[in-house]
């Protein structure tokens, strides 16, 4: 393996690490019954500064998955074309 083959699979592992670490910090989209019920209590007790840390997460996770999907390809393309 040369060097660049090795440095391609360590930030390509990282990367996933990191995606999977946020996907799981995101909350559900579907809270339920006890949603409903303590959905009042948010909105009064500052539902604007949770959705401002929510919408982080998600722009974090849709950079992430695009460096992703950018290094599976050209890790792809290195292993196939380089050697």
């Amino acid at each position: 393996m040369q060097w660049y083959e090795i440095v391609l699979g360590i930030v390509l592992i990282l990367t996933s690490l990191a995606l999977v670490a946020i996907v799981l910090l995101q909350e559900g989209r579907s809270a339920g019954l006890s949603g409903a019920i303590a959905g009042g209590a948010e909105t009064f007790l500052g539902k604007s500064k949770g959705r401002t840390v929510e919408q982080k997460l998600v722009k974090i996770t849709k950079v992430l998955a695009v460096v992703f999907f950018v290094l599976s390809l050209v890790s792809t393309l290195v292993v196939l074309f380089l050697k």
